[in-house]
């Protein structure tokens, strides 16, 4: 299936979108790395917020190289609570949403480069929430 070649504006509005998604889940991760109780949990949310920094630059060049100006502008924060149980399925449920939007995304952007960079940012979502199911998983038993 083609592209459905989505205007210049679109395109910057739907990766601003992203932009603000990425910024939501870099600050959620970063709290909740801080007073999560166990270390292995922690530290992995640490490093995953890490990422989500990185796809907030890669999404920015996009933008600009496009003529927009990246948004900051994020709804209040859903941290999942303040136990681990919470946190991590908070984190699982943003990272399958960022999943389904990215493989939207790719399938009705007709720019080249924008598909490679969100192609890139999926398979690292798709890591990220395997590694938080993952702790999940052992604190759900």
């Amino acid at each position: 299936m083609g592209g459905l070649d989505l205007e210049v504006d679109e395109i910057i509005r739907l990766l601003n979108e992203d932009f603000v998604r990425e910024i939501e889940a870099s600050l959620i991760y970063v709290r909740n790395a801080f007073i999560m109780p166990k270390c292995d949990p922690s530290r992995v949310t640490e490093a995953i917020a890490v990422d989500e920094m990185r796809h907030m630059n890669w999404l920015a060049e996009l933008i600009v190289k496009r003529g927009g100006k990246p948004c900051m502008e994020h709804k209040e924060l859903d941290f999942g609570g303040d136990d681990l149980y919470g946190q991590l399925k908070k984190q699982i449920a943003l990272e399958t949403e960022t999943i389904e939007i990215y493989k939207h995304q790719i399938e009705s952007i007709d720019d080249q480069e924008v598909i490679g960079v969100l192609k890139h940012i999926l398979d690292e979502e798709k890591r990220h929430r395997k590694e938080f199911r993952m702790r999940f998983e052992k604190i759900s038993q």
